[in-house]
């Protein structure tokens, strides 16, 4: 797939953790709806899913990884910082296919496009700290 294909899918994935985040609904829901209610034809929907579901699964572990590097407890972080960190470790920790510094550039695209003002400076900062124990193998 296209890098394209894959910025649309981590943008897709923000937008569905961030609604997870807030409602609760289970993984399977926020699929069904953001495949159902989005043109995914541009879209790496085979990343978006692993990004998802992903998440889904190690979103306790992937907290307590980044915890250690936050300048606050997680429950206190914007809920759009949260999803992006989330991602970004998850695909740090779990997608080494990905370079870590596509991961992290991709997650300060993604803060500059959803966050407030300078959040791509705080998931700048916590993933540049955080890198090591998410990738001790740099690649």
């Amino acid at each position: 797939m296209k890098p394209a294909a894959r910025r649309k899918a981590r943008k897709l994935a923000v937008q569905a953790v961030y609604s997870w985040q807030l409602s609760q609904n289970t993984f399977s829901d926020i699929e069904a709806q953001y495949l159902t209610d989005t043109d995914t034809s541009k879209v790496d929907v085979d990343y978006f899913l692993d990004l998802l579901h992903g998440v889904g699964s190690y979103y306790k572990s992937l907290d307590e990884s980044i915890a250690p590097f936050l300048d606050r407890p997680i429950k206190e972080l914007d809920p759009v910082e949260l999803a992006v960190l989330r991602i970004a470790a998850f695909e740090l920790r779990e997608r080494l296919d990905v370079p870590y510094k596509v991961a992290i550039n991709e997650a300060i695209e993604l803060a500059k496009s959803f966050g407030a003002d300078d959040s791509h400076r705080f998931v700048n900062g916590v993933l540049d700290k955080a890198v090591d124990s998410l990738r001790p193998v740099r690649q």
